[in-house]
């Protein structure tokens, strides 16, 4: 083959000759001129490139189209500078700052003195459209960093100056231009801003700090969302309004559930409702440990820092922690504290339990025989998380962890891994989620252990998804720092995603905190640790299931399963006598004899999610039977009381 031609690999693994220098269009239009009018980018041994790259060497590629998971991303980057583009159109004298695609769409930050009104988004959708009807190209260029630097300054683009300032000295950067604008950008992008298409959106206006940093000044942030079609999009935005209507916080409102104030930043005040849900879901996940052979333990919350420092959750964690002295300031002064160093001794508050459950392990001498041994907590635990990032249950600074950890041998990994997945299958299941997405989380780049521990762990864990016969993807950087780790992420009756049950294989943590067990031959050896979690913390879980479910949540977790209420007071005390029959039979039940009218009384406990009403008047007095009344349904039947409570007290069961 002659030096100035290339063999480029095909996804099917057939080899094409062609000349050095041929970029992915015309590879593209090679294939035929279909797939080059639908192409966006092309990947280079699985690395997304823009179609104008030219190739110079021996590559495999594939030609991504907008049918293609990559798209989306190209599609939303290239948005966000169609984006950007309107808005120094229409405002020229804002700074453009950084712009992102993420998920399910985009985001830029300006720099303006005047916040962005709803008309004003209104109107950069629109200039955004013209721009995109235009199809200007999206052109890359290689630009000294001394050149690009000059030029932003020049143009009073200060932020970008200062990014590039943050470059090494000698490297280049890259710039996207489409038409007249341009950008610093990595890229990569789609061809031309027709490419893009009509399927986007922009959401909202918010307040960002500069690199995130409180001490910045404050930026505003443009929320933008894009899909490869308009059908895709009007699908997100009903996925939207439904969320809306959804909103746990909302939810817990109206169904008197909890509360949030700002004399307990991040913690809940759980109502008498809402804490029913919550021992409901914890009793069902204890039993079900109880079952696969778990033993419930609790350790301290406060526990001194020096336990944290030989874990190495003081290095990693210590700035999301709640530090508390335990003696007073070795200090002369009356000068305000300042760092840790100031204090003789310092408790904190756990963010985790796997410290405290290790010297639970440690606790007189562990046999082979005695492993696995399955310890397990509903651990509370405390993050100092930021004011910004607080957001009802889903995130919070006091949470409660359905949290276990194993101690097994080495050989015992695969097996209690398996168990482990089948355990999380069927809480799930029992749970109303049945569409699950398993992701093994891989090495990150900072992280304790050799690579050859972490051959081993990675390898236990696929090992075990293999043999569980689970489909997973795996996910680079994204394990934790001490070991890799199985993610569950559900998908929720409107199809958003949510990861909660975790499964994390540790060699280095029982090595750190000595942890030992006396093996067959007599010796020491170090136990494995799987780290796992089921629900991942009540708190979000519950806030997840809430708004899965609207509301509506099963008969067995539902805070108040039936009320009595009444037509006329003439049956108050047949309302009070099926009460008392319902509390007999272990229903959790109310009583409604108000002097208000039926129809008022429905919508009220409708709109409690009250999932079933027992209405009786006159009538159903004398014939001693009860109207039945369903959340959700029109429909109304009239039971005899006897048959009514016993097929009640059947549907209220938990799973298990």
């Amino acid at each position: 083959m002659s030096k100035n031609m290339i063999k480029i690999t095909m996804p099917d693994g057939s080899k094409r000759d062609y000349a050095c220098g041929t970029t992915g269009m015309e590879i593209a239009q090679s294939i035929s001129k279909s797939l080059a009018k639908i192409s966006l980018a092309i990947k280079i041994d699985g690395a997304v490139s823009d179609l104008s790259l030219s190739i110079d060497k021996d590559v495999s590629i594939e030609i991504i189209t907008r049918k293609d998971a990559e798209a989306l991303e190209l599609i939303r980057h290239s948005a966000a500078h169609v984006m950007a583009q309107a808005v120094q159109s229409l405002f020229p004298n804002t700074q453009v700052t950084i712009g992102p695609s993420i998920e399910n769409g985009f985001y830029y930050d300006f720099a303006r003195k005047e916040p962005f009104s709803t008309a004003d988004i209104e109107k950069i959708e629109r200039e955004m459209r013209k721009i995109i009807e235009r199809g200007n190209k999206f052109e890359r260029e290689i630009w000294t960093r001394v050149d690009a630097i000059t030029y932003f300054k020049d143009k009073g683009e200060i932020y970008k100056a200062e990014l590039i300032e943050g470059l090494p000295e000698g490297e280049d950067v890259t710039v996207y231009k489409q038409g007249d604008w341009l950008d610093l950008c990595k890229g990569p992008h789609v061809p031309s801003t027709r490419h893009i298409g009509g399927g986007f959106k922009l959401l909202k206006v918010a307040g960002a700090y500069w690199r995130g940093d409180a001490k910045n000044a404050m930026l505003t942030r443009i929320y933008g969302t894009a899909w490869r079609d308009e059908k895709e999009l009007k699908a997100y935005l009903f996925q939207l309004e439904e969320a809306e209507k959804r909103d746990h916080r909302k939810l817990g409102s109206e169904m008197d559930l909890y509360h949030f104030q700002s004399e307990a930043q991040g913690s809940v005040f759980w109502h008498p409702k809402g804490f029913v849900i919550y021992n409901q879901l914890e009793g069902y996940i204890r039993r079900r440990l109880n079952s696969s052979g778990y033993k419930e333990i609790k350790t301290p919350q406060l526990i001194d820092n020096k336990l944290w420092e030989a874990s190495g959750h003081w290095g990693k964690y210590r700035e999301n922690m709640f530090v508390v002295p335990d003696e007073i300031p070795n200090t002369d002064d009356d000068a305000p504290v300042v760092s840790d160093k100031a204090f003789d001794k310092l408790m904190a508050l756990k963010p985790m339990n796997c410290p405290a459950h290790v010297q639970v392990f440690n606790q007189g001498i562990k046999s082979y025989r005695d492993l696995p041994l399955r310890l397990a907590e509903f651990g509370c635990c405390h993050r100092n998380e930021p004011h910004g990032a607080l957001h009802g249950l889903m995130r919070v600074r006091q949470m409660t962890q359905d949290d276990a950890h194993i101690f097994c041998r080495e050989d015992q990994i695969t097996s209690e891994s398996v168990a482990f997945c089948d355990l999380v299958k069927t809480v799930y299941s029992d749970l109303g989620f049945n569409d699950v997405k398993i992701v093994l989380a891989l090495r990150p780049e900072m992280r304790a252990g050799s690579d050859e521990v972490w051959d081993k762990a990675e390898g236990g864990l696929r090992q075990a998804l293999i043999e569980a016969g689970l489909e997973f993807t795996e996910a680079e950087n994204e394990g934790a720092f001490y070991g890799p780790k199985i993610e569950y992420h559900i998908r929720d009756a409107i199809g958003r995603s949510w990861q909660c049950g975790t499964l994390q294989l540790d060699f280095v943590l029982p090595e750190r905190l000595d942890a030992s067990y006396i093996g067959a031959d007599g010796a020491k050896h170090r136990p494995v640790m799987l780290h796992r979690a089921v629900l991942g913390t009540l708190e979000r879980f519950i806030g997840v299931m809430i708004e899965s479910y609207a509301g509506k949540l099963p008969l067995w977790l539902a805070p108040t399963q039936v009320v009595v209420a009444t037509i006329t007071s003439s049956a108050d005390d047949y309302a009070r006598e099926v009460h008392k029959a319902l509390l007999d039979a272990g229903v959790r039940a109310e009583l409604d004899i108000r002097n208000e009218k039926i129809n008022y009384k429905v919508r009220e406990h409708s709109l409690a999610k009250v999932p079933v009403l027992y209405v009786v008047g006159a009538r159903e007095a004398e014939e001693q039977t009860v109207a039945i009344r369903r959340l959700g349904s029109k429909n109304q039947s009239v039971d005899p009381l006897d048959k009514a409570i016993a097929e009640l007290t059947d549907a209220i069961k938990p799973p298990y």
